[in-house]
């Protein structure tokens, strides 16, 4: 038996959320309609996909493989009902865009992987940099649209953004951490751990004000603008960290595990999303990619 787009549509929700009840609720179905497709999903594979435990489900090492295969084709999907459309229609033109450091390789190179196959005589330039500079360059009409963190988007006022993916922030530590069996994890127990800082966007920034909150100080054990850095000194029990879920994956580049855990309390989020210059009279190249990433996210969702 042949696997179904509606199986893979539950398994990547499940993924994304961590439980069945979760990607139930998201997909406004039953939670037995969603078990029932990832079993069958598994028999039809021959692998296990996701490991059971009491809190949920930890995607295994075959079914994080599978994810980027399933996401894949749900974007191709959705690509060749856009043909059907008329979305191709785009004869050449260009499009400026601008990327962060933390989401170019998590959110935009698959965008922009779908974009190239949509668009192929689009004339594609993109820059990475700090989001004040992108924004200066957005404001001044240098780039088109930025892919960024737009949590602590600046200009505002001079500005239009609207929100692809939020992630939440979560503990990251070894497997074997004595943190990694507790049942409730507090701000205040992580306090005295070495922490493994990633430098990039926002993230120091929030993490020091989530330790400053409850009077402690970040006892940094590293720094480093590297996220595969992080996951290989999480790994091999350098220190743990305080990362968004959205560049959260199970393994190292070495294969060792990393675990992902909730903390207890107030904790920021991540936003990503798209942005560009307030009023402006966007090229046909730019409309076409908001559009397509606006349909991304509803295949995710």
């Amino acid at each position: 038996m042949a696997f179904t787009i509606r199986q893979l549509q539950f398994f990547v929700a499940v993924a994304e959320q961590g439980t069945v009840s979760g990607a139930a609720q998201n997909l406004s179905i039953s939670q037995s309609s969603v078990t029932e497709a990832i079993k069958e999903l598994e028999s039809d594979l021959g692998v296990e996909l996701f490991e059971r435990h009491p809190r949920g489900l930890n995607i295994t090492h075959k079914g994080h493989q599978f994810l980027r295969h399933a996401t894949k084709i749900l974007a191709d999907v959705s690509d060749a009902r856009r043909a059907f459309l008329g979305d191709q229609l785009t004869a050449g033109g260009r499009l400026q865009l601008g990327v962060t450091s933390l989401v170019a390789g998590y959110v935009l190179s698959d965008l922009l992987a779908r974009y190239r196959r949509a668009y192929p005589s689009v004339e594609v330039s993109a820059i990475e940099d700090n989001g004040d500079y992108l924004e200066h360059l957005l404001v001044g009409g240098k780039l088109d649209i930025a892919v960024m963190v737009t949590s602590n988007l600046r200009d505002r006022t001079a500005l239009q953004s609207e929100i692809l993916e939020v992630s939440a922030y979560r503990l990251w530590l070894p497997l074997s951490h004595k943190l990694a069996s507790a049942d409730i994890i507090g701000i205040g127990d992580i306090a005295s751990e070495p922490l493994i800082m990633l430098t990039v966007d926002e993230i120091e920034e929030n993490t020091g004000k989530l330790l400053s909150a409850i009077g402690a100080r970040p006892h940094v054990a590293f720094r480093t603008r590297s996220v595969e850095a992080v996951r290989s000194l999480v790994a091999t029990g350098a220190g743990v960290a305080l990362l968004p879920d959205l560049v959260y994956r199970p393994w190292s580049l070495e294969g060792d595990r990393i675990e992902s855990r909730d903390i207890s309390g107030s904790l920021p989020v991540v936003q990503v999303g798209m942005v560009w210059r307030r009023g402006s009279s966007l090229p046909q190249a730019a409309r076409d990619f908001i559009g397509l990433a606006q349909s991304q996210r509803m295949v995710r969702r």
